[in-house]
């Protein structure tokens, strides 16, 4: 009976490590570890124990397993022994070395050293043409935008040189070449224009020595030096115009191009019919004859006259003194225009920047 009963449990026990086997053999070909054979890393654990399943009933190796079944086993991470594994060699080969500063020194000097020498200008190439293009240099005179400046060369209203420009990108030197539209003269410098209404009680000069009152008291805020073109006596108000175009404020003021200024006067009358005749004539002075080339009553109340003289002389004084000749001191002195450019409703003491027409007009008084 106890040999059958023996017999019976060897061969169950065969039949279990058969089945153990063949279990074992499946594992193998699926490429899985037996479970005698996994190995986890659990720090200093496995140093002592070898596994978490091998290290005994101790506490370190309870403990290393069960670290090693959180993390190993499911996935998560691992860590390596104090010596330093393979991970922690790769980790230390895929940081950078750290940089000495006076590497780091040596590097930016070197760059700032790149950057800051001078640009070398490159040779200009054979089709290159010098100059600015026309519809530049009038969009920047004030004549509108570059397209409305290409608007005006196509209906053949710019002039260069004297010869009509009806194509795009034609390049002019805007400080030798003279540009028109619609016949007058475009400043294409950097030139200033502006029209002051002089107050009474200012002095015609840019500084004056006594401290008074005077033209470059309303120009202080100007980068470019300004000068009148000619004078205005204190007590006359009226036009007077700035600018720094040296050739057109020396044209305007000369005799030869006889540039003709409007005054008008309040005198005491009654006047005689002929007095504007006796102007025109001319009026014995000091310094020689004076003549009016134009006159004309514009108001009359009782024996108040207000009377319109135009000339185009520049002496000192000519208005007041050639009516006080004839008899009729003046009053109150305003000049209403200075060649083209008319005083209108300007207010006392006001300084406006000359429109471009303006400046046309002014340039073809005088012939520039």
């Amino acid at each position: 009976m106890r040999s059958s009963g023996r017999n019976n449990r060897d061969a169950g026990r065969g039949n279990y490590r058969g089945a153990g086997n063949k279990r074992d053999e499946k594992q193998q070909r699926a490429g899985r570890p037996r479970p005698e054979e996994r190995r986890y890393d659990v720090g200093e654990g496995a140093g002592r124990g070898g596994s978490g399943g091998q290290g005994g009933s101790g506490g370190p190796e309870r403990k290393g397993r069960g670290a090693a079944a959180r993390g190993g086993a499911k996935g998560g991470p691992r860590t390596s022994p104090k010596g330093g594994g393979k991970g922690q060699q790769q980790r230390g080969r895929g940081q950078a070395p750290a940089r000495p500063r006076e590497y780091d020194a040596q590097v930016e000097e070197r760059n700032r050293a790149r950057h800051s020498k001078p640009q070398i200008k490159t040779p200009k190439t054979f089709g290159d043409q010098e100059g600015e293009r026309l519809q530049k240099v009038l969009a920047r005179a004030g004549m509108g935008s570059r397209r409305a400046c290409e608007e005006l060369i196509d209906q053949a209203r710019v002039e260069v040189n004297g010869r009509i420009v009806t194509e795009q990108g034609v390049r002019v030197d805007p400080e030798k070449d003279e540009v028109k539209v619609d016949g007058l003269t475009v400043a294409t410098q950097s030139y200033l224009f502006f029209a002051l209404n002089k107050p009474a009680g200012v002095v015609s000069t840019m500084e004056d020595p006594d401290g008074r009152q005077c033209l470059g008291d309303y120009v202080t805020n100007r980068e470019t030096r300004l000068f009148h073109v000619g004078r205005l006596d204190t007590e006359t108000e009226g036009i007077i115009l700035l600018t720094n175009h040296g050739e057109l404020a020396h044209r305007l003021t000369h005799p030869r191009y006889g540039v003709q200024k409007t005054y008008l006067a309040a005198i005491q009358g009654p006047l005689p019919r002929d007095l504007g005749k006796q102007l025109k004539d001319g009026i014995q002075l000091e310094d020689g004859y004076a003549r009016a080339d134009h006159f004309r009553v514009v108001q009359q109340t009782g024996k108040n006259y207000l009377v319109e003289v135009t000339l185009h002389e520049g002496r000192k004084h000519i208005v007041r003194r050639m009516l006080a000749e004839a008899g009729f001191p003046v009053e109150k002195l305003v000049r209403t225009s200075f060649g083209p450019i008319a005083l209108g409703d300007q207010k006392s003491g006001w300084l406006r920047r000359m429109t471009n027409t303006e400046v046309g007009m002014l340039m073809r008084e005088v012939d520039l």
